[in-house]
């Protein structure tokens, strides 16, 4: 096994968002075939694909009916074969997202399971009777607000339903879902995909006595409903490891898949996920850098925290942004956004890049009218909208930024003229280029890749350490110049890469000015 991921950036497409050949504003499978350039010259190794299997689109593709076809917004098996095959030419490996937690309510399996009590699918889903009141059989509540539990007229039981009401979930205690899961599997596998991405994991085993979940005292009325109480039984009971392991020994049956999980739990759960002697998740998302105030005091223990309890033998792995919480542009500023981008791709694991991010796309003004993520309708009084995370990618400065000959299904930044691929393809110290060169600087230095990550002295805003033997990074997370107090190794080296420019910086500075980071080539190891 090569355990490719180790030395691999993996870059997210949302498949809407990135490229429109049909000319109907929606992303499709020609279009990432015809953009796969751009991820390859970027200096990606895998991309993952946001749900592309047939679906109702409620929750735009995280709704399967089909777990094995292509819902035909995107294309067909065809059109999927071929961007496969084309990944792979390029070097490309391709990952999917697997979302096994629940079904659309259209799937063939739900429609049996809700056609009787008797049904041989019935416990496919996780159906319960009223509370004494006639009510929901507990508290727990939906992730996109209201009650978990729908009432079901004709068989006269509740089903449970994590997300949406149009997504019931699957009943994971189930010998025969799991089974049938892992064909879904399979079945991708065998076409030469090269992994997969796990949707909400740590939901997939709930309490089996199905108890109340306890009120949130930090809960605060603007928050989304869903932190109303914690989530202690509905979701990461100790069954769901059991569940993770025969998933892995499904990936195991081929060579060099990878498994990654998406869990937004705190870091002493997260890692549990990568199982008992590593044999869990390849990859657990950590997504500590999404969640954490941006600050040196909390970045450097957040670090720290994880890098402590990553297991041995286990991999580590960083995320800035992702399709559903607010982009890091948005979230620091497009100074700091340079800065997060010389983090994510220094740091000691293997890095998530998601599009647009390396074009610097924050935030984007979407009009009520055009508001499209079902959680921001069902609670409109948070301000939490993904929308903003999904926006289309931004090509060049031709009408709608390149992404379509149509009006898109969401709009593109207002800057979009200037803020896209072709215009920072020609600049040199764009964004784009400080990815493209980051990346390239990745791929060429093996410290870089795999070395050891040591923390340097540190306070305040600045964030530094040393990989491997012969590289340091030194990071300002504020706006104003800091004095550096630098060991003799950092201070005299030479500067490979500037944050603000994109470029080399010939000797290591005395101070470091606000919004910068620098890349060192420690003394003695370069030429």
């Amino acid at each position: 096994m090569t355990q490719w991921w180790r030395d691999a950036t993996i870059y997210q497409i949302y498949p809407r968002s990135f490229q429109d050949t049909s000319g109907d504003g929606i992303g499709d499978l020609a279009g990432i075939r015809q953009r796969l350039t751009h991820v390859r010259e970027l200096g990606a190794d895998a991309v993952w694909l946001s749900p592309v299997f047939k679906s109702p689109m409620k929750d735009f593709g995280y709704d399967i009916s089909d777990y094995r076809a292509i819902d035909p917004l995107f294309g067909d098996m065809a059109e999927f074969d071929a961007l496969l095959a084309a990944a792979h030419e390029q070097g490309l490996k391709l990952l999917l997202d697997f979302v096994p937690n629940h079904s659309s309510d259209q799937h063939a399996w739900f429609a049996e399971s809700r056609s009787s009590r008797d049904n041989p699918k019935r416990d496919w889903y996780i159906w319960k009777d009223p509370a004494p009141d006639g009510g929901p059989p507990n508290n727990w509540i939906g992730n996109f607000g209201g009650s978990a539990w729908e009432w079901d007229e004709h068989t006269e039981q509740y089903y449970y339903h994590a997300f949406l009401t149009s997504q019931p979930d699957l009943n994971w205690r189930n010998p025969d879902v799991r089974h049938a899961m892992h064909d879904v599997l399979r079945f991708w596998l065998d076409k030469g995909v090269d992994g997969f991405r796990i949707d909400v994991v740590w939901h997939l085993a709930k309490d089996p006595q199905f108890r109340d979940n306890p009120p949130n005292p930090g809960w605060k009325p603007d928050q989304p409903e869903i932190q109303r109480n914690l989530q202690i039984y509905s979701a990461d009971d100790p069954f769901v490891q059991e569940i993770v392991e025969e998933l892995r020994d499904v990936v195991e049956e081929y060579r060099d898949r990878l498994l990654i999980g998406e869990i937004y739990l705190p870091i002493e759960r997260l890692v549990e996920y990568y199982g008992k002697n590593n044999e869990g998740l390849h990859l657990p998302f950590n997504f500590q850098l999404i969640q954490s105030p941006w600050r040196g005091d909390v970045i450097r223990d957040l670090i720290a925290e994880y890098n402590a309890a990553v297991p041995g033998g286990g991999w580590p792995n960083w995320v800035l942004s992702n399709h559903d919480q607010p982009r890091i542009a948005k979230r620091v500023g497009g100074a700091q956004a340079r800065i997060a981008a010389m983090l994510l791709l220094t740091l000691r694991g293997t890095p998530t890049l998601y599009y647009g991010d390396e074009i610097g796309i924050g935030d984007v003004h979407i009009p009520l009218a055009r508001i499209q993520d079902p959680w921001t309708k069902n609670e409109p009084d948070t301000s939490f909208n993904r929308d903003k995370a999904r926006t289309p990618m931004q090509w060049s400065a031709d009408p709608h930024a390149g992404f379509s000959k149509a009006e898109p299904w969401l709009p593109p930044t207002d800057d979009c003229r200037t803020r896209n691929v072709a215009c920072q393809s020609e600049e040199v110290g764009s964004i784009l280029s400080l990815h493209r060169a980051l990346l390239a600087l990745r791929a060429e230095n093996e410290d870089l890749r795999r070395g050891d990550y040591r923390p340097l002295e540190a306070s305040g805003p600045i964030v530094a350490y040393v990989r491997g033997k012969s590289i340091a990074v030194v990071l300002n997370l504020s706006s104003e110049a800091i004095e550096l107090d630098l060991p003799n190794e950092c201070r005299n080296g030479k500067v490979l890469l500037k944050a603000s420019t994109g470029q080399p910086g010939g000797a290591v500075p005395q101070s470091i000015a606000g919004d910068e980071g620098i890349i060192i080539s420690l003394a003695g190891t370069h030429e």
